[in-house]
C-alpha cells in the first residue's frame, strides 16, 4: 500500500513538473520576444495556469481529494464556490503578506499581486486538491503531528519548500548587482518555483526514506 501510495506520488509529481517545464518552452516557442525575465509576468501566469490545471486533473483522477459526503448538485457548486473563494483570499493573503516583507506598495502592485497568484497556485491550491475547502483540515495537517496520511506529509514538505525558495529568493534583490533576475519579483518566483520543483522531487523520497518510521493516526 505504501508502495503504491509513493509510485503514485512520484508520478503526480513528474507529471506536474512537466507541465511547468511545458508551460515555459512552449511560450517561447510560440511568442516572438519571450524570456523568463523579459516578459517575466507571461511566464508566471503561464506556469501558474499549468500547475493549476495538472494539478486539479491528476489529483481528481487519483482521488485524493477527500470524498463529498452529498452528491447534489447544489452541494458540488457550493464546494466550488468556496474553492474559488479560498483562492482568492489566499491570493490577497500572500499579496498583504509580501508587501509586509517590503514590496512596493503601489508601484509595482501588479507584480506583487501575481507573485501572490503563483505563491497561491503552488501552496493554496494544492490544499484544495488534496483536503478540499476545509479551514479545520489545513490547520491540522500543518499543526505538529498533524498529518494522517502520506499526501499530507507530502503537502507539508512542498509547501515548506515553496515558501522557503520565495523567502530565499528575496535576499539578492537589495544587491547592487544590475542583474535582469533582480527585478522584482523576479528572483522571488524562481526562486518559489526552484523550491517548489525541489519538494517535488524531495517529499516523495523522503516519505520513501521513512516509511518504517511513519505513523498515522486514523480519519
Amino acid at each position: 500500500m505504501w508502495d503504491h501510495e509513493i509510485r503514485a506520488m512520484a508520478s503526480t509529481h513528474a507529471i506536474i513538473a512537466a507541465s511547468v517545464f511545458m508551460a515555459t518552452i512552449l511560450p517561447a516557442v510560440l511568442v516572438p520576444g519571450f524570456s523568463v525575465y523579459g516578459t517575466h509576468l507571461l511566464w508566471l501566469y503561464s506556469v501558474s495556469a499549468a500547475v493549476a490545471a495538472v494539478s486539479v486533473s491528476v489529483f481528481w483522477l487519483l482521488g485524493i481529494s477527500p470524498p463529498t459526503k452529498k452528491h447534489t448538485l447544489g452541494y458540488k457548486l457550493s464546494r466550488l464556490f468556496r474553492s474559488c473563494l479560498y483562492f482568492f483570499l489566499s491570493c490577497l493573503f500572500f499579496h498583504t503578506v509580501v508587501i509586509l516583507y517590503g514590496a512596493p506598495l503601489i508601484e509595482s502592485a501588479l507584480e506583487t499581486f501575481s507573485l501572490a497568484v503563483l505563491l497561491t497556485s503552488l501552496t493554496t491550491l494544492r490544499c484544495l486538491c488534496v483536503l478540499g475547502p476545509n479551514i479545520q483540515a489545513w490547520i491540522r495537517v500543518f499543526s505538529r503531528h498533524g498529518a494522517m496520511s502520506v499526501w499530507d506529509t507530502c503537502l507539508q514538505i512542498t509547501v515548506a519548500f515553496t515558501l522557503i525558495g520565495a523567502w530565499l529568493g528575496a535576499f539578492p534583490i537589495p544587491l547592487d548587482w544590475d542583474r535582469p533576475w533582480q527585478v522584482w519579483p523576479v528572483s522571488c518566483s524562481l526562486g518559489a518555483m526552484i523550491g517548489y520543483l525541489t519538494g517535488l522531487v524531495v517529499a516523495p523520497a523522503w516519505i520513501h526514506y521513512h516509511r518504517k518510521q511513519l505513523t498515522y493516526k486514523c480519519k
